[in-house]
């Protein structure tokens, strides 16, 4: 802005004109901030703050009276308080382009004057201590001027008149002396080192040559054996080769020899098996059904003699007409049956249906019965021994014999 002024870090705002006032000054200072400045009542101007050199190169005759040209460097800045801002802007505010010539100025006859009090071995041995009284021996004057200084250095020290020439020269000559003597050590040394070089270099190269031969010995015979490694090698291939084909054929013999074992044999022996057990089992049948047909008939044989024996035995009991009655009975389907065929051969007439059948077969029964009754009545039938038995209305015969072609007659099955 226009009435608006702001000092940069390494400057300092002087305004004139105001009625405010920093201490004894008459004019107000401002740095590191902005402020107002009235137009026509008040003037603002910079001073800057930055760091100033200023080189010194005086002629200076020590305390001996020798002539020396001396160059140092000196550097400075206005300080940062406000009374050393105050007094520099008083003084140099106008002339701030010249600031370095004056301040080198005061310093060049501070620099005369302190090594007026020296000698030449002093200025030469203890230049921090000249830099130093200079300093201090400025220092007031820096002070009034509002400046601040931060380093002085001599730079170089010059004799027009030789006098440092000649004070080094005895200080040359011992040490160009002991230089020649170290540079003779040196180089007896040198010669002695490097006769020692030669002879550890002739060594090596004796050892070397030895390695040599021997790592030539080494590697001819590593060659040797390389070169006869390529057969050994396939040989050694060839066995594996072998030992593991071999391997393969016995690994192969015995699947096959379990594949016949699990497809020939136990199928073979399986079949053996159940051929054997089936068999068994038929001969175990077959006997048996020998022992059943055995049993059975002799069962068969056993019950018709028990059969005979209680008919025997009857007989001999005079049970004549229980068993007569027994044969009736047993014939009773026979005689029934012939009754049947007799009366299919003949030409009947049923009148009244199924009653007339049932008629006809009670007069068949009641035939029998009739028969069965006459035997009931016969004289053998009442228990008599002695008389002969009468003959049958049929004409059949007496009873023994009747009886006796019954048994004949009789079926074969059955007791």
């Amino acid at each position: 802005m226009l009435f608006w002024h702001v000092p940069a870090p390494n400057e300092a705002l002087l305004i004139s004109g105001s009625k405010r006032r920093a201490g004894d000054a008459q004019f107000r200072i401002v740095t590191g901030h902005g402020c107002w400045v009235l137009p026509v009542k008040q003037k603002a101007s910079l001073l800057s703050l930055s760091l100033r050199e200023t080189e010194i190169s005086e002629d200076c005759v020590t305390q001996q009276g020798i002539r020396l040209a001396v160059r140092a460097v000196a550097v400075f800045k206005v300080g940062d308080d406000q009374p050393s801002i105050a007094n520099a802007a008083r003084r140099f505010l106008a002339e701030q382009a010249s600031m370095e010539e004056l301040v080198g100025r005061i310093f060049a006859g501070h620099l005369r004057s302190i090594v007026g009090g020296l000698t030449v071995e002093q200025i030469i041995r203890e230049r921090d201590r000249v830099a130093q009284e200079v300093k201090d021996g400025s220092h007031s004057e820096m002070e009034k001027l509002g400046i601040v200084v931060d380093a002085l250095q001599i730079q170089e020290i010059g004799d027009t008149s030789g006098y440092i020439t000649n004070l080094a020269a005895p200080h040359a000559a011992a040490v160009a002396s002991a230089a020649r003597i170290a540079q003779a050590r040196a180089d007896q040394e040198a010669t002695e080192r490097e006769q020692q070089a030669a002879a550890l270099k002739a060594e090596y190269e004796r050892d070397t040559a030895i390695k040599r031969a021997e790592f030539r010995a080494e590697t001819e015979q590593y060659n040797a054996r390389a070169a006869q490694a390529g057969p050994l090698s396939q040989a050694r291939a060839s066995q594996e080769v072998i030992e593991e084909q071999t391997s393969l054929a016995e690994r192969q013999a015995a699947l096959a020899a379990q594949r016949l074992e699990a497809e020939v044999r136990r199928p073979a022996d399986a079949e053996a098996y159940r051929l054997r057990t089936l068999a068994e089992a038929q001969r175990d049948q077959v006997r048996y059904e020998a022992d059943a047909r055995a049993y059975s008939e002799r069962a068969v044989a056993q019950a018709r003699a028990d059969a005979n024996n209680a008919l025997a035995s009857s007989l001999r009991d005079g049970n004549q007409e229980l068993l007569a009655a027994n044969r009736t009975v047993e014939n009773l389907p026979a005689l029934a049956e012939a009754a049947a065929e007799g009366i299919s051969g003949s030409q009947l007439t049923v009148l009244n249906g199924t009653d007339g059948l049932n008629e006809i077969a009670s007069a068949v029964v009641g035939q029998g019965l009739a028969i069965l009754d006459a035997l009931k009545k016969s004289p053998a039938a009442t228990g008599g021994t002695s008389a002969a038995a009468p003959p049958l209305a049929d004409g059949a015969g007496s009873l023994p014999s009747k009886v006796t072609r019954l048994k004949q007659d009789g079926p074969a099955s059955g007791p």
